[in-house]
């Protein structure tokens, strides 16, 4: 008899164990800062059906805009509950740019990043429509108009921040316009509300019968806009770009936070996932937490100086 009762304990005790580990067990959701239809969304969206796949759950994508990302980055590191089943969507440069400027409910060191999966290089776009076809013709059309507008994601973002610096080192006067996402500051560019769009690859090849490019952020020129010159090239130190992941709140397990990490690591390295994120504009990034948490502290010197340049100060 006690034998009996000794090999049901362990039974149970067995069986306890191995739900406490097991994760996950229910739905997950994954909350994007911005709004439906920019890059962000647009990854999540690809991304689902194979997390929901690798981790055996279905993967719910909700949305929590404002402030340019920071309403939900707030949420993340003070009000979500820390046990991997409300991952959130991340980006750099806004994280450091939106603490350096203040007035957000969330500090850079406190984003906990378990895997950056993808970045976009900024661009200069216009309507296809636009009397504007190369950025010569942006140069005489702002100073003959006495200012253009471009519209973007958030603020500060890679956007914007491309924007303010393009500004500063051409002496042109630009107004920067703040949209919730790039997906919806398309429109605004569409329908004649702004000159233009500091915007990123991926809207370019997804709107590319709409909008132009007229000058690419990057080091060298862009294979998909082989006639975009780079900022470089037309004399104008600019190189920027935004990087995509996704973070956990404080205080989320280790074996919980492996588990979501090596998840998106399969997935960024599918054949399929990898071709299609490719095609629609996106460079592929495969950095873990560790790595994140590198480039986090290396790029955040990077771009206080950039901001305190950009600031006059």
């Amino acid at each position: 008899m006690k034998v009996r009762v000794l090999v049901v304990l362990l039974v149970m005790l067995v069986v306890v164990f191995a739900s406490a580990e097991k994760f996950p067990t229910k739905p997950i959701t994954y909350v994007i800062c911005f709004a439906p239809g920019g890059e962000s969304d647009i990854t999540a969206r690809l991304q689902q059906p194979y997390l929901e796949k690798i981790l055996g759950v279905p993967i719910v994508i909700t949305y929590k805009e404002g402030g340019g990302g920071a309403v939900g980055w707030t949420e993340l590191v003070t009000r979500a509950k820390p046990d991997g089943y409300t991952i959130y969507g991340t980006n750099l440069p806004h994280t450091i740019l939106q603490p350096l400027q203040g007035g957000v409910g969330y500090k850079t060191e406190q984003i906990n990043n378990i895997y950056f999966f993808q970045s976009t290089p900024c661009v200069l776009a216009v309507s296809v429509d636009s009397p504007i076809k190369t950025f010569q013709d942006f140069v005489e059309y702002a100073k003959k108009k006495g200012m253009v507008t471009l519209g973007g994601s958030g603020q500060p973002s890679a956007n914007s921040f491309a924007t303010v610096r393009l500004a500063k080192l051409t002496g042109l006067k630009i107004t920067y316009v703040p949209f919730s996402g790039s997906g919806t500051a398309v429109p605004a560019l569409l329908g004649g509300h702004v000159d233009g769009l500091m915007t990123y690859t991926t809207m370019a090849i997804q709107y590319k019968d709409k909008m132009r490019v007229i000058a690419v952020a990057t080091e060298e020129r862009i294979s998909l806009f082989p006639d975009a010159p780079t900022f470089r090239e037309l004399g104008i130190n600019l190189v920027e770009k935004a990087y995509r992941g996704v973070a956990v709140p404080p205080g989320t397990p280790e074996d919980v936070k492996r588990v979501l990490e090596a998840a998106f690591k399969e997935v960024n390295n599918n054949p399929e996932f990898v071709a299609k994120m490719l095609e629609m504009g996106f460079v592929i990034e495969n950095y873990d937490e560790a790595a994140s948490a590198k480039l986090v502290s290396e790029l955040i010197p990077y771009y206080k100086q950039l901001w305190e340049e950009t600031q006059g100060k």
